[in-house]
């Protein structure tokens, strides 16, 4: 077991946590005894979260060093994970068993739990966030306890506790639903009209198994990104001149000025599921984490009005902004999800790394987005107030009471969901 007093950062580095020792057991004992003597504990990911909702200033616990989990029961549909493992990582050996998982998110770098822990998603008007693939968690509870929560054995407490925010336990593994593996093929359409694709949202969206939108927002263009499923939306790309843009011609980085070889393969060549679905390829780190980000979810139905709101505003992101996307996720019954209850259009911003001169600009954005029914993504920066980010999720109140249950002392609590639980 590694245990540090060393200061820990995420990722971009705009975090140091607080934490007073870092610890990475290498068996779940270790960690069990940890967690029970710890009077705070939180869980650390891969640090791809740019606020503190994993800090504390007692004991962080990486899992990434306990014994290596990749469980395929075929019969079942599923795959029982590791919690520290990457989704690169457990894609390549699916795919090598011939199976898939339905959804990724566009970054194959980070964690499984923590991606479901704070509601991470991916892309397509049928896909659900990534929290909706997990059956079954096992978790470390406040006494070093092994606790054991799933979908078909616990229907009234299990949708509370995958988007749990790491205030629950500290999870060690994750059981997911599967399916057999698919190719996929991407286009990518530059010189959208914005107007066009607020205008036509539902067909943009609809084009293929997973589309996302970039642009800058003050030009009045965006870039169309297209994922198919070859065997679901055929191999064809749409058509010349589509919306009033122009194919891509060569490989494509969201981001101007950035290598476009960090990105999958695009052209319209077929490929497995997990070198298609995520937008970055995982032996590449697409911006070395010299970025900010924050993202808005919102009902589906208030696009063209976000979409309006944003153009308004457009003039102050140029200095600040390097490029936004807008995705759509269907509605889920996590009840911490984004999504949850709605259908939802995702809005992402990833920033300069300069948090003084982004949370002004982050500031207008919200005052726009929070009266359409926005939700903050809870890895992410926002200026909201915790009270305002509670108010905005229904079973807020049940997951109180689940807390209260699994964790009557604490031992899991920070600022962070100190302030959303209103203790």
């Amino acid at each position: 077991m590694l245990t540090t007093g060393a200061p820990a950062h995420n990722w971009a580095g705009n975090v140091t946590f607080g934490a007073a020792r870092v610890h990475r057991p290498a068996a779940l004992d270790e960690l069990r005894k940890i967690v029970a003597g710890a009077a705070r504990v939180r869980a650390l990911g891969t640090g791809h979260s740019f606020n503190r909702v994993a800090d504390t200033d007692g004991d962080l616990v990486r899992v990434d060093g306990l014994p290596r989990r990749v469980e395929i029961d075929a019969e079942r549909s599923a795959v029982t994970v590791g919690a520290g493992l990457r989704y690169a990582e457990v894609a390549a050996e699916l795919h090598a068993a011939g199976f898939a998982l339905a959804n990724l998110a566009s970054l194959p770098h980070i964690s499984v739990a923590g991606s479901v822990a704070t509601g991470t998603h991916g892309s397509g008007d049928g896909r659900r966030g990534l929290a909706s693939a997990v059956s079954a968690l096992e978790l470390v509870g406040p006494e070093g306890d092994l606790v054991t929560l799933s979908r078909d054995a616990d229907p009234g407490r299990f949708p509370g506790a995958v988007v749990s925010l790491g205030a629950l336990g500290v999870v060690t593994a994750l059981t997911l639903d599967v399916e057999p593996a698919f190719e996929v093929a991407q286009w990518v359409y530059n010189g959208v009209p914005l107007d066009t694709v607020a205008e036509r949202f539902d067909e943009v969206t609809g084009a293929a198994y997973s589309v996302s939108t970039f642009t800058d927002w003050h030009g009045g263009l965006g870039t169309v990104w297209l994922k198919r499923r070859t065997d679901v939306d055929g191999t064809g790309p749409p058509g010349p001149g589509w919306l009033g843009g122009t194919a891509a011609d060569a490989l494509w980085h969201p981001i101007p000025g950035m290598p476009a070889e960090f990105c999958t393969e695009q052209l319209g060549v077929p490929g497995p599921w997990h070198e298609r679905l995520p937008h970055f390829r995982p032996g590449f780190t697409p911006s070395r984490g010299e970025e900010l980000q924050s993202e808005l979810f919102l009902p589906r139905a208030a696009a063209p009005a976000a979409f309006a709101a944003l153009r308004e505003v457009g003039a102050a992101f140029a200095p600040v902004l390097q490029v936004s996307e807008i995705r759509t996720i269907a509605a889920d019954e996590q009840w911490l999800s984004p999504a949850y209850g709605r259908d939802t259009v995702a809005v992402h911003f990833t920033w300069i790394k300069d948090t003084e001169a982004v949370l002004p600009v982050l500031a207008a954005v919200e005052e726009r987005l929070l009266p359409l029914g926005a939700r903050p993504h809870w890895g992410k920066l926002t200026t909201a107030a915790p009270a305002t980010v509670a108010a905005r999720y229904e079973r807020l109140p049940d997951f109180r009471d689940l807390v209260r249950e699994l964790d009557p002392a604490g031992r899991f609590r920070n600022d962070f969901a100190a302030g959303l639980l209103g203790d």
